[in-house]
């Protein structure tokens, strides 16, 4: 049916497909198949459902798959291990998400104090035996970081009986096991289906999720401090995905992952930023074209011509104009050149008989030296048109730098002022943007460009007369040049004396919605970030100002914000 068809044209589930055929290509004794229907929707999982079942005739295949009921459909048998004996404790910064890594944590639990294994890059772990009785779990939580601060996080657990019943063979148990919140802590127990295997066993995962306030006080995220629990909304699996209220569910290990940051927002005023559209050209004095004075054929210097990109020094020949010549012109320099050889001819044998004569006195001293003056003259003369003949015009480098733009190609008739090479010294490039105002040299100025980097400019003049109603202003670029070319399109951000309030949030922290919306997420639980649409202005080039759509004392996802809003 798709034997024609390229494999980049095939929906997903059929990419997916492929590839399980081609792997059954080797004939494989067990086939290994890690969540087959990520990403698939209803139609392509039953495709891909009925290959893995007639595959499976004549193979065992061991799976991982989140999605409980097309395991169901496929398993001979499935054993979910719903009784974890260990508990993952996650230690976060409030305000930064970032992780803390060397704290001593200590656990008052059922079984009695116990202490939580550090283990460096990952959660900290806990033996918890007890998981597996249904009720209710007093815990404390003491927690002592590196630098000395410490708290004490009462915490009460809820585990639901169905979390301690076995499965029943060959139905599906509960998908997700949900704590209540007492106290202090958001404490949140998923059990899911972490592998599945026809023919094989599963296992459960157990996530205890705690936050810590960077300002060395301990506290559990907002809304689940020391008071009034709130509930928030709450995955099914612990796999990240949009929730139906538009929300999306991060677990703990994918934040590690993300390397997910946050900051807490801060009301203020801050100096306006004008933006101005520009792009970049080379430095005047450190750029230099390569023009032919007259036209004539092209022909490379020895090495042949510069490439693209090669470095050259002031005063390097880098090709070589020779002029044509017309056949009346070749005429007339030949009937030239004839008639300076007769002349010098003429002069030679006068200059022989005044050599003879001038020791005698026959002849003036001064006739003998006008005679040799009026011979070199004309030697001259017959030099110089020999030379017009035979070399070319070699054009030269004005500057050192790179070879930023070649127009040259052996026999390639050039024109006059035709530009062959354009050399530009990378290490010095200029900004040239257009303001409808009047720009001071003190301003301070950023520039960005379209893919986010930021660098810091400086005001180098600006021009008296208008271009299209507006000024044309220079900048020169400091600072790390990597990645900059001349002509690429930029805006420049001038910060003015006006204050505007609002809150500066970085520019990493903007995500552009699908209607076009500039949108932040907002870390309103451990696993939950709510996506909030703002109006936001230009601020420098590291940030942006929000005026509307965000309040202050948010955590805001500063790093990582892309791939929060590709999860589906």
């Amino acid at each position: 049916e798709y034997a024609l068809e390229n494999a980049g044209d095939l929906s997903y589930g059929r990419k997916r497909a492929l590839e399980i055929a081609t792997t059954l290509a080797l004939d494989p004794a067990m086939l290994l198949l890690d969540e087959p229907t990520s990403g698939m929707g209803r139609e392509d999982i039953g495709v891909v459902a009925a290959l893995i079942k007639r595959v499976a005739a004549t193979r065992t295949i061991l799976m991982v798959e989140h999605n409980l009921g097309f395991v169901a459909d496929l398993a001979d048998r499935i054993t979910v291990l719903a009784r974890g004996e260990v508990l993952a404790i996650y230690l976060d910064r409030f305000a930064t998400n970032e992780p803390v890594e060397g704290a001593k944590i200590e656990v008052e639990t059922p079984a009695g104090p116990a202490t939580a294994t550090a283990v460096p890059g990952e959660a900290y772990t806990l033996a918890a035996p007890w998981l597996g009785k249904p009720g209710k779990a007093e815990l404390i939580f003491s927690i002592t970081t590196a630098d000395g601060a410490s708290d004490i996080l009462p915490v009460t657990l809820i585990i639901p009986e169905a979390a301690a019943n076995e499965i029943i063979p060959g139905s599906i148990g509960s998908r997700a096991n949900m704590l209540a919140i007492a106290g202090a802590a958001l404490i949140g127990l998923l059990v899911g289906a972490g592998a599945m295997a026809l023919r094989r066993g599963a296992l459960a995962v157990l996530l205890l999720g705690i936050s810590l306030f960077s300002g060395g006080q301990l506290s559990a995220h907002e809304g689940e401090d020391h008071g009034p629990p709130q509930t928030a909304p709450v995955a099914q699996s612990d796999v990240a995905k949009r929730l139906p209220d538009g929300s999306v569910f991060v677990p703990k290990a994918a934040q590690r992952i993300f390397a997910l940051r946050t900051i807490l927002t801060q009301a203020g005023a801050h100096n306006r930023s004008a933006e101005l559209p520009g792009r970049i050209i080379p430095d005047p004095n450190a750029s230099g074209f390569v023009q032919a004075a007259i036209g004539g054929r092209l022909s490379p210097p020895p090495g042949g011509f510069p490439l693209l990109g090669t470095p050259v020094k002031a005063g390097d020949v880098l090709a070589y104009v020779t002029p044509p010549l017309q056949a009346i012109d070749v005429s007339d320099m030949r009937q030239k050149q004839g008639e300076l050889d007769q002349q010098i001819s003429i002069v030679e044998r006068r200059q022989a008989r005044f050599e003879t004569l001038a020791p005698t006195g026959a002849v003036a001293r001064s006739q003998l030296e006008d005679t040799r003056s009026e011979l070199e003259g004309l030697k001259e003369r017959r030099a110089m048109l020999d030379k017009s003949r035979r070399d070319p015009e070699a054009l030269v480098a004005p500057v050192s730098g790179i070879v930023a733009e070649s127009n040259a190609v052996a026999g390639q008739i050039a024109q006059p002022n035709a530009v062959v090479f354009h050399i530009i010294d990378p290490t010095k490039l200029w900004i040239e943007a257009l303001s409808f105002e009047v720009i001071a040299e003190t301003q301070e100025a950023f520039a960005k460009t379209a893919t986010g980097k930021t660098f810091k400019v400086a005001y180098r003049g600006s021009g008296f007369a208008d271009r299209s109603q507006s000024i044309p202003v220079h900048f020169a670029i400091e600072g790390d040049l990597a990645g900059l070319r001349a002509g690429q399109f930029v805006s420049v951000l001038i910060r003015t004396d006006e204050e505007r309030p609002g809150i500066a949030v970085p520019r990493s922290s903007l995500v552009r919605a699908a209607n076009g919306q500039d949108i932040v997420f907002e870390h309103t639980a451990a696993e939950i970030f709510v996506p909030r649409p703002v109006r936001t202005a230009p601020l420098d080039g590291e940030n942006v100002l929000v005026t509307a759509g965000l309040s202050a004392g948010k955590r805001i996802v500063t790093q990582a914000a892309e791939l929060v809003d590709h999860v589906r």
